[in-house]
């Protein structure tokens, strides 16, 4: 369990420019924080041939990632934090940043996003044909990708 979360969170928890970190950057930045960790440790506990950490090891990699340290154990932890991983990945997508994201998120874009998650393809080309309907009707102009 603990080697499958450690994976996730290296291939969701990275800039969008780039792809995940490596296992030495990890590393690196448990050190910068103090801590005391190695690449091929930290490669051992995603592949699983260690699965009993130290506390401080799973301290530092949960600080690393920004995660809490019960998400490596603790199923409702995990499924909470990936939901929020989820949020993250798609604003990091999205092309937006953070102060463009919340304008949206406060003016309830961020809400029918949410709604529309999971449909069909045939399911949102309904729904962006009854939103632009909706922007027709009240007078606002097409979209951009229209």
């Amino acid at each position: 369990m603990l080697g499958r979360r450690l994976n996730h969170l290296f291939a969701t928890v990275h800039p969008a420019e780039r792809g995940p970190y490596s296992n030495e950057e990890v590393a690196g930045a448990v050190r910068a924080k103090g801590g005391d960790i190695s690449k091929a440790y930290i490669a051992y506990l995603r592949n699983g041939q260690r699965r009993n950490p130290t506390v401080q090891h799973v301290t530092a990699l949960a600080a690393v990632f920004g995660v809490p340290p019960a998400y490596f154990f603790d199923t409702d932890t995990a499924r909470d934090t990936d939901s929020a991983l989820e949020r993250v990945v798609a604003l990091r997508e999205s092309g937006l940043g953070q102060s463009e994201w919340e304008a949206l998120r406060d003016h309830g874009v961020t809400k029918l996003a949410a709604r529309a998650q999971g449909l069909s393809p045939r399911g949102l080309l309904a729904a962006t044909r009854i939103v632009d309907q909706i922007r027709t009707i009240e007078g606002l102009p097409a979209p951009d990708d229209a």
